[in-house]
């Protein structure tokens, strides 16, 4: 098999290949396999019809359109992986000649990844935020759990901001109740404008066994869109009253037997949330860094490719809502679907070139997965999705995204190390410890000396959930083993 690769731009090859007609003997065979399971001959037993009689029944030329359909996918794969390709995509293919006993050629286009030319990565430094907790943001914690422990009480006079209300919900589109806009007993925030558009301006004012009808749109539904009538009845009003800042109230809501020492923890416990916010902002700087000073070409087709991926998955979720683009352009502020397209292929331009200068420093460091790194990621993203990591191991095996999954996982790895090298100083000039950023539930054990059934993976306060940590970590081993095993090439490449 003889094969040439021509460039034709920084992101797309066209591979001419020649294949030796010798070499689709085993596409020959699978071809005459199926057929003999396909075609009946009186004279002969099902399965036992020689070649040359399938020839003349089915005809040489449908014989040799299968077995180039069989051939080509099997001989492409093969010229990639030879040659190395990091093809994105699906290929254009073309058969260019066919000649039956002598040899088959064709060619194939398609995206690949660029090649880059990365800077030198030696003195990499980042500036962030400093670590800053004023009175005002304690106050507004404090006031959070001020909430969680304030009474309702029963008062005999108006709906106001501020109270809660039990009411009753009757919609009506052309004089006919709505049966998912009508609800009784429901129990509402007055002025918090969570519930639909014109219903605070309505119950404000309203004494108990009052009502009012108001005009509002429909947001979903298979009526979306249309201005039904509601009608709003109060059947109680109810005053939040507020607990007491004092040193009962921190005794009662925490722990601590002081004011003053419940806002010293909450000062500690911001100033900690900070810190990690730090470590998100470093790595977002690192990666603008990254992208300002490494030209990334990027495909055409694989942009266009996911931005129709996205609208197709945002368009069916919208249909189940019962909304459409104009709806949801306008819930979530945006002028004009040209705008949101607009800001949406950037953003999966941004991710695309991250990916790429990612795998290009990852090949250039030689970055490779171990069982280690991928057990602590599903471990990890199974945590985050409340799922067990047999779950999750599941889901990536059943959705085909393994490959994917450890290409993200060799990435996180690449970032993490850059981060590591990189001097990260906040603006008044201190140096930001990246030890205090690292998330504990992420962290891998990489002396090799542990004992996977026994290693302790830290879960913080959902440990809980995971009562058999063991049994959950072998798993998590397991699936990692098994993701190693089928994505040999990618952790290669």
């Amino acid at each position: 098999m003889k094969s040439t690769i021509e460039e034709l731009g920084p992101t797309r090859v066209r591979m001419a290949i020649e294949v030796p007609w010798g070499d689709l003997d085993h596409a020959f065979g699978e071809v005459y396999k199926e057929l003999r399971t396909q075609v009946r001959i009186p004279g002969f037993r099902p399965g036992k019809v020689p070649n040359r009689i399938l020839d003349q029944r089915v005809g040489r030329p449908a014989v040799l359109e299968q077995v180039v359909n069989h051939a080509i996918p099997e001989v492409y794969s093969e010229v990639v992986r030879e040659n190395q390709v990091r093809v994105i995509g699906q290929p254009d293919v073309e058969v260019t000649k066919i000649e039956d006993n002598e040899v088959l050629e064709f060619t194939a286009e398609v995206d690949v990844a660029p090649k880059l030319e990365l800077p030198d990565l030696g003195t990499l430094a980042v500036t962030v935020d400093d670590v800053a907790v004023a009175d005002e943001d304690i106050d507004q914690q404090i006031a959070v759990m001020r909430e969680r422990f304030a009474m309702l009480n029963a008062v005999e006079r108006s709906a106001q901001d501020g109270d809660f209300v039990s009411i009753d919900l009757e919609a009506t589109l052309d004089g006919e109740k709505l049966e998912d806009g009508s609800t009784s007993g429901m129990s509402y925030e007055v002025g918090s404008g969570q519930l639909m558009e014109g219903l605070d301006d309505a119950i404000r004012g309203l004494s108990v066994d009052e009502s009012k009808a108001f005009e509002t749109a429909l947001l979903n539904g298979p009526d979306a869109g249309k201005t039904a009538e509601v009608t709003v009845t109060v059947r109680s009003v109810k005053e939040k009253e507020l607990p007491e800042l004092d040193d009962e109230f921190a005794s009662t809501a925490s722990e601590f037997d002081t004011l003053e020492e419940l806002r010293d923890d909450v000062r500690t416990r911001l100033s900690r949330t900070k810190v990690l916010q730090q470590g998100a902002q470093a790595r977002d700087k690192l990666v603008e860094h990254l992208l300002e000073v490494v030209e990334v070409p990027i495909p055409e087709n694989l942009v266009e490719r996911e931005v129709e991926w996205r609208n197709n998955a945002m368009a069916q979720e919208l249909q189940k809502a019962g909304m459409d683009w104009d709806a949801y352009l306008e819930m979530s502020g945006v002028t004009d679907r040209e705008a949101y397209d607009a800001d949406q292929r950037k953003n999966i331009e941004e991710a695309v070139k991250t990916q790429f200068v990612l795998d290009a420093i990852a090949d250039e460091r030689e970055v490779t997965v171990d069982n280690d790194d991928l057990s602590a990621q599903i471990m990890a993203q199974a945590q985050r999705n409340r799922m067990s990591p047999e779950q999750y191991a599941q889901q990536l095996q059943q959705g085909g995204n393994i490959a994917e999954f450890v290409a993200d996982v060799r990435r996180t790895k690449t970032l993490a190390q850059l981060l590591e090298q990189t001097t990260i100083t906040d603006e008044s000039g201190n140096v930001v410890d990246l030890e205090a950023l690292r998330p504990k539930t992420v962290q891998a054990d990489h002396d090799h000396d542990h004992d996977h059934g026994d290693h302790d993976h830290d879960h913080g306060d959902d440990a809980e959930e995971a009562p058999d940590a063991e049994v959950a970590d072998a798993a998590a081993v397991e699936a990692a083993e098994g993701a190693v095993e089928d994505t040999e090439d990618v952790t290669k490449a």
